[in-house]
């Protein structure tokens, strides 16, 4: 690309002469919107354009080929533009920063409220090169692509104006910039490629000409694209968006803007072009908008569940008074115990409703996450077909989070679940936790403060879901599943939770790709040392008392007795009869409490159970429960003997009855 070529005429493949070509970049400068001033190694100016000086508010006459950096600083200072303090310091240690030659990325606002944001590029043996945006405007989200494009497009024309000095230096400088940029003449062949291009598509770009965007792009991504070139080389300039895959195979979003290079005679010379990769840019948007989607229905879905709770308390409360009131009244059954089991239906889903709305009571402590992914994995191992695959990816090192332990089980058992649901009996589900860093830039999007913090995934190889399901998939009531096989509650009570509790969840998927959800919890110090060797993923004794093995036949009864247990700080394993028990008996350790009914199908009874748990090293504690057994059944010593139904209260004392001696 090296020509000969004399300083006004033109060179020997008829291009402009270098001082055309200076007179034509410098005018394109004078059209960009952002302030562009190159000072060289004594910090003299030697190039900027017309927005520099507007931008900056300075006299028009300040900006001339060889005028002093320190004269800018002094200008500056004297009008206040750095706050208070002694102007003379000021300009002092910009000066002492500025002859220190290194990058830097700031803002600074001027006192009529202009955010400027200011970036400086040091050259080696030439100076530096600073940029000025106004940014004022850019921090609202539907500008945010806007922003980046007009960013890119002015470092390339920064790094462009350049190529009077050395083509190798515009090469160096065109291959930092983290973007595509290329250049074709009028018959689309390519004579730049920067070396993006080689990182994304492996294509040689010393040799620009022998590349072809129909072969790099694929024929249905070269369709998109080439009503675009058409009309940039009939003098239009092109911005849009599309999807490409890289070599490595990797799916971006990317915006591509063309801009005609117009010769004298005003036809088409050739066009520049610059790709950018926007990729996380959307997606951060697109968080962005969901967290406000579902904070809002967050505040009207907790406005309704309270005044609902409120209605289902005098409904229940009158409804039982009744019950109790009048127990020999035929109409009780028929028409009073319906009724009241409808309305604690109605009160259980005023909970969950609470849940998402970030407005249920939290029971927080210190928990150690991996000890506590560990025993997420055993609890529900047993629900998974044998054919499916669950892993357990925890850091070595201790994670811990301030968090309600017995809710963050259950959160990670339902994730769990819906990976079972998607996933089909051969595929491979993974439970991940890893420390983590969360910087602004992330940070920002999840709506958390940056800092370090502890990532939760669950990852499925599922069918996975498309963009209009993700969109949707955190809100009440919505689901994928068939009619009746849910509330639809389960993924926002994870996500009202997660969130009442300091962190964020997100979600990543797409169809045929599986699905990751990815809990970011905030870091917090282990506990003290009394409280260290406690069961992993321990709270506090109060709240977390161990993994109880739950044995009854009947699923109902099981779920009522499951949440007395939960209440009572177990997290619980269940079992529908004596076979299976003995062999999670055998297979589980760490089993803290057994509770078993006596009477159940099979060969082998609540007694046998007992029998079993109480040989079992540590030994649980064992409590019996029935709805007919006599007292005087044979139990092993030590083990109390529950008449169903029973309270909570009265389940917590058996427990501490039946604890071994």
């Amino acid at each position: 690309m090296t020509n000969v070529c004399n300083l006004a005429g033109q060179d020997a493949a008829g291009a402009p002469a270098p001082l055309e070509r200076y007179l034509t970049l410098q005018t394109g400068l004078d059209m960009l919107e952002q302030g562009l001033s190159i000072f060289d190694a004594d910090l003299r100016l030697v190039a900027w354009n017309r927005a520099y000086v507007k931008l900056l508010e300075f006299p028009e006459e300040m900006a001339w080929l060889g005028a002093p950096f320190r004269s800018f600083i002094e200008y500056n200072a004297r009008r206040g533009d750095y706050g208070p303090g002694d102007p003379e310091q000021q300009v002092a240690e910009r000066i002492a920063a500025a002859r220190t030659f290194t990058p830097h990325d700031i803002e600074r606002v001027r006192p009529d409220g202009t955010v400027l944001r200011i970036r400086g590029q040091p050259v080696p043996g030439h100076g530096f090169v600073t940029l000025y945006s106004d940014v004022t405007e850019r921090r609202r989200a539907e500008a945010t692509i806007r922003r980046q494009n007009a960013e890119l497009e002015s470092r390339v024309a920064e790094r462009t104006a350049e190529l009077q000095q050395s083509e190798e230096r515009v090469r160096l400088v065109m291959d930092s910039i983290p973007a595509l940029v290329a250049y074709f003449d009028r018959q689309r062949v390519y004579r730049y490629l920067n070396r993006g291009y080689r990182d994304w598509f492996g294509v040689d770009t010393a040799r620009p000409e022998t590349v072809s965007a129909r072969r790099f792009l694929g024929e249905a991504v070269y369709a998109i694209v080439r009503p675009h070139v058409r009309r940039a080389m009939a003098g239009e300039a092109q911005s849009f968006t599309y999807e490409l895959t890289t070599l490595g195979g990797e799916r971006r979003l990317v915006r591509t803007s063309f801009a005609p290079e117009i010769a004298e005679d005003g036809s088409v010379a050739g066009c520049f072009e610059l790709t950018f990769d926007i990729t996380e840019q959307r997606r951060a948007q697109a968080l962005v908008a969901r967290a406000q989607k579902l904070e809002s229905l967050g505040h009207l879905t907790g406005g309704l569940a309270h005044d609902f709770n409120n209605i289902l308390t005098v409904v229940i409360g009158n409804l039982d008074a009744l019950a109790q009131a009048r127990p020999q009244d035929e109409a009780v059954p028929e028409y009073v115990q319906p009724a009241l089991d409808a309305a604690r239906r109605g009160a259980e889903l005023v909970r969950a409703l609470l849940s998402f709305a970030r407005r249920q009571p939290l029971q927080a402590a210190s928990v150690h996450v991996g000890a506590l992914v560990d025993t997420v994995a055993r609890l529900v191992r047993h629900s998974l077909p044998e054919t499916l695959t669950l892993a357990v990816d925890a850091a070595p090192a201790p994670l811990w989070t301030w968090i309600d332990a017995t809710l963050l089980e259950q959160a990670l058992i339902n994730l769990v679940l819906n990976a079972r649901d998607a996933t089909g009996p051969l595929g491979r589900i993974t439970l991940r936790a890893r420390a983590a860093h969360l910087d602004a830039a992330h940070a920002t999007p999840l709506q958390m403060s940056p800092g370090d913090c502890v990532r939760i995934e669950v990852e499925d190889d599922g069918a996975g879901m498309d963009a209009a399901t993700v969109a949707r998939v955190f809100e009440p009531f919505f689901t994928t599943k068939q009619p009746g096989s849910g509330t639809g509650l389960g993924m926002s009570v994870v996500y009202g939770f997660i969130r009442q509790s300091g962190g964020a969840i997100d979600l990543r998927s797409a169809p045929g790709q599986g699905t990751t959800v990815t809990l970011w919890l905030p870091a917090t110090e282990p506990p003290a040392a009394e409280g260290a060797g406690r069961e992993a993923g321990a709270a506090a004794p109060a709240v977390q008392q161990g993994l109880a093995l739950l044995v009854d036949d009947d699923a109902q009864v099981r779920r009522v007795i499951r949440r007395s247990l939960l209440e009572l700080g177990y997290a619980v394993l269940e079992a529908d009869g004596g076979a299976e028990a003995l062999q999670l008996l055998q297979h589980t350790p760490g089993i803290a409490l057994v509770l078993s009914d006596v009477a159940m199908p099979g060969r082998i009874d609540g007694v046998a159970v007992a029998h079993a748990a109480r040989g079992a090293v540590p030994g649980p504690a064992v409590v019996l429960m029935s709805g007919n057994a006599p007292d005087d059944i044979a139990r092993p010593a030590g083990v109390p003997l529950l008449t169903k139904p029973f309270t909570a209260e009265q389940l917590a004392r058996a427990i501490e009855e039946g604890r071994p001696r």
